[in-house]
């Protein structure tokens, strides 16, 4: 596994597993959860974590708590309800990022959600924001829904990744609809393999994220399945190793799906032995 590596933009890594830093009981248990997860990219709300309601940055904030030069620090525009709002929100973060030399500056996270109650995302505000923050050279990686016609959209307007949910942020549900993850694969890969799909919201547990791998998929982005769990270090390690399961599975090959029983011992094809003499 550590030679299967993969790029996102500029980055590559070699952790599928992207975490969030919110929920945590505290910012010692976060960094405990970072670490047993193997993440090597951790994604921040830096319109709410890290600046004041000015612009300006907090005395402490949580980047001040993260070991910025282990971790790829990914800005996302959570809490976002229209374009112009991500669209500031990514400058803001990539103005902050810069100031503190990190290279996630690079790239954002984009969200812009359509209402509070769903928390699913606007597509055409999301569209609207991508081609923008693409203009102004950041790479992003766009949260949407698992629509295979938006994502290509998304993709054809200079989305790095396409970032498609399993089932609504923070509910738990897992991959609700694995056809259309299954035909967004295909859509933005069919003449682009290596391009990143990275399933994004919704995971509860370590089969989910399994799941997800086995797909296809590139990455996996959760924060609630890990910081919400009854024991949240146990799961970031089961997390961990449920994202390394699904992508062995995935290279390996699944058998096809039949509807009656195959022997495992088969008699068919086997040298009958040789009468005694």
């Amino acid at each position: 596994m550590h030679q299967d590596t993969y790029r996102v933009g500029p980055f590559e890594f070699r952790s599928r597993l992207f975490v969030g830093t919110g929920k945590y009981a505290d910012l010692d248990q976060m960094n405990a959860c970072l670490e047993a997860s193997g993440a090597e990219v951790v994604t921040v709300a830096v319109r709410r974590d890290v600046l004041t309601p000015e612009g300006g940055r907090r005395r402490q904030s949580l980047l001040d708590a993260l070991d910025t030069s282990r971790y790829t620090i990914l800005p996302n525009t959570a809490g976002c309800f229209s374009a112009v709002d991500a669209v500031r929100a990514a400058r803001l973060s990539r103005e902050l990022l810069e100031g503190i030399d990190n290279p996630g500056a690079q790239w954002v996270k984009l969200e812009v959600l359509a209402d509070k109650r769903t928390l699913l995302p606007d597509p055409v505000g999301s569209l609207e924001a991508t081609q923008t923050l693409v203009k102004e050279g950041l790479h992003v990686l766009v949260y949407t829904s698992d629509d295979p016609i938006m994502a290509k959209r998304l993709k054809d307007a200079g989305a790095t990744s396409v970032m498609p949910a399993g089932s609504p942020i923070g509910s738990g549900q897992g991959v609700l609809n694995p056809n259309n993850i299954r035909i967004i694969l295909e859509y933005l890969k069919e003449n682009d393999p290596d391009y990143p799909v990275i399933v994004d919201a919704g995971v509860g547990t370590a089969s989910d994220v399994t799941i997800a791998m086995e797909l296809g998929s590139d990455g996996v982005l959760l924060n609630t399945g890990i910081a919400s769990a009854a024991d949240p270090l146990t799961m970031a390690a089961a997390m961990k190793h449920a994202i390394e399961a699904g992508r062995l599975a995935f290279k390996a090959g699944r058998i096809p799906k039949k509807l009656y029983a195959t022997a495992s011992s088969p008699t068919e094809g086997v040298i009958a032995p040789a009468p005694p003499r």
